[in-house]
């Protein structure tokens, strides 16, 4: 009979444990006093969630159209969610890489049938996932080429994690100062630029790595052209074409990957985010032939492709890769935009553009309202809606998937309320 630590079941250590740990009272100052200072959060602290609804420690409600950088798609303690995971954390959390599980297999088995992969690769968080998809390119291409074949094109302005390697891919200097030296044969080209493309990528490129939907650079859709010229020189050099998907996937725009709305198929794509609902979990998908490059040993983590991540993110898969449930994600996205395109007609002197693809879109600010995304975010907070930025220049929305019609038009009260409030005081 399995035995049990008396550490683990005698009541007077739970009972110290929850009064002198789990209890002891936090406040945003804490954050200043004991964690690393890598973030400036808000100066509230939200507590509890459901759906899009969120409350901080005073008791504020909050309509959250961040979803957590766009990670919670089915929102907060989304109930299908809460007992995959509930049921597993009660059956098996974790084994070695010596052993395979259950949950990993039939997630690997879902998300290879419902895209152009082959193969999986679970880790636990985009920048893990793009490194594995980058080690996996230099090492295809030196394998099948040889060593010279090893220089990665990526965008300015993307964002592919933080990472030594990955931040060096992404083309914002601002992110990689102090901390040279940078690997080597990294060269970035402009986004949607053609010419940037052709000028850049030649036969010594081992794969060129990009997102269909810039995020993090300012939500800029990438152009069907410019996606498919990245293909053909591809297929032309013998380059990998690696999909950073790790925001726009996972249904975000409508489709359960935004390469199916494009119709351009890479060779190895990422998917972080929304995958887990909030729960770390990372994949890197990619096809027999390349994945038959990564032999035992050649690359691992210790805690990807776990039973509880797993689970979860196959209960996730299951729900969102629903037709039904993509057409209202395309059919919610649709709602957004007209409303944000009408809250910018009227709103001329803040807002120039809205851009994005299903639920995540961006507002463009106009010239007089450069640099100040950010006081509308704050704005926007302080009347209790949550938003995010991407750059100084553009206030982003990424609502949960499940975003109702009423609660898209209490987001544009919000938004209206926060901008007259600014500009009376400007």
């Amino acid at each position: 009979m399995p035995s049990s630590h008396p550490l683990l079941i005698g009541n007077a250590m739970n009972a110290k444990l929850e009064t002198t740990a789990f209890n002891r009272p936090v406040t945003r100052q804490t954050f200043d006093e004991v964690l690393v200072p890598t973030y400036a959060p808000a100066a509230m602290v939200p507590v509890r969630g459901e759906g899009l609804d969120l409350w901080d420690q005073a008791g504020k409600h909050y309509l959250d159209f961040t979803s957590g950088i766009a990670v919670a798609a089915l929102g907060h303690c989304n109930p299908i969610i809460v007992e995959a995971l509930t049921r597993q954390a009660n059956t098996l959390w974790h084994l070695g890489n010596g052993y395979t599980n259950e949950p990993v297999l039939r997630l690997g088995l879902a998300l290879t049938e419902a895209t152009f992969a082959d193969r999986a690769f679970f880790c636990n968080s985009g920048a893990e996932a793009n490194e594995a998809a980058l080690k996996l390119a230099r090492k295809y291409a030196h394998t099948k080429f040889g060593a010279h074949k090893s220089r990665i094109v990526s965008c300015y302005q993307s964002f592919h994690g933080r990472t030594l390697f990955t931040v060096s891919v992404g083309g914002q200097s601002k992110y990689t100062e102090g901390f040279e030296p940078l690997p080597p044969s990294i060269d970035h080209i402009v986004y949607n630029d053609i010419a940037s493309a052709r000028a850049a990528i030649g036969d010594d490129v081992c794969a060129v790595i990009v997102e269909p939907l810039q995020g993090e650079g300012g939500v800029v859709p990438g152009d069907k052209a410019f996606l498919q010229e990245l293909r053909d020189l591809c297929n032309k050099t013998g380059a990998l074409l690696i999909f950073d998907e790790v925001q726009s996937g996972m249904g975000r725009t409508g489709h359960l990957f935004h390469y199916m709305s494009y119709g351009i198929v890479p060779d190895i794509l990422t998917s972080a985010k929304a995958l887990g609902n909030g729960f770390p979990i990372a994949a890197m998908l990619t096809t027999h032939e390349l994945a038959a490059t990564l032999s035992v040993g050649s690359h691992g983590t210790t805690y990807g492709g776990n039973p509880l991540a797993t689970t979860v993110a196959l209960a996730v898969l299951e729900t969102i890769r629903q037709p039904a449930f993509l057409a209202r994600v395309q059919e919610a996205g649709a709602k957004l935009r007209s409303t944000m395109e009408q809250l910018i007609g009227d709103y001329p002197q803040v807002f120039s553009q809205v851009r994005g693809a299903g639920l995540l879109l961006g507002l463009v600010v106009t010239e007089a309202w450069k640099g100040r995304s950010k006081d509308i975010q704050k704005a926007v907070e302080a009347n209790g809606m949550m938003v995010l930025i991407a750059g100084m220049d553009v206030v982003r929305l990424a609502p949960a998937l499940i975003v109702s019609d009423a609660q898209i038009a209490e987001a544009d009260r919000i938004i209206r309320q926060s901008l007259d409030e600014l500009l009376k005081a400007a």
